[in-house]
């Protein structure tokens, strides 16, 4: 269920820059992302699981925070991220 470090060293260099860079705003979204559709797609199996469901809510609002200070500090990084994790429809 968790991310693979190959996944992860992926997302990474594609939205942070380089694989080192776990701190940017970008790839932490990204990561974020990856870890929502998961559990989304878990959820869809396991309806009754609330413990998931919970945390699921938790990694969204994480998610959303972090994509509302990017917003606020780099709007053009913002608007490319959400163009290119498809968010935002």
């Amino acid at each position: 269920m968790p991310i693979t470090k190959e996944k992860k060293v992926t997302i990474l260099t594609q939205f942070a820059g380089k694989e080192t860079n776990t701190g940017s705003i970008q790839g932490q979204i990204a990561l974020l992302t990856e870890r929502i559709a998961q559990i989304s797609a878990h959820l869809q199996v396991n309806k009754k699981d609330h413990s998931t469901q919970r945390g699921l809510m938790q990694l969204v609002g994480k998610r959303k925070r972090l994509l509302a200070y990017l917003q606020k500090t780099n709007l053009t990084g913002y608007r490319a991220l959400i163009e290119k994790l498809g968010l935002r429809k």
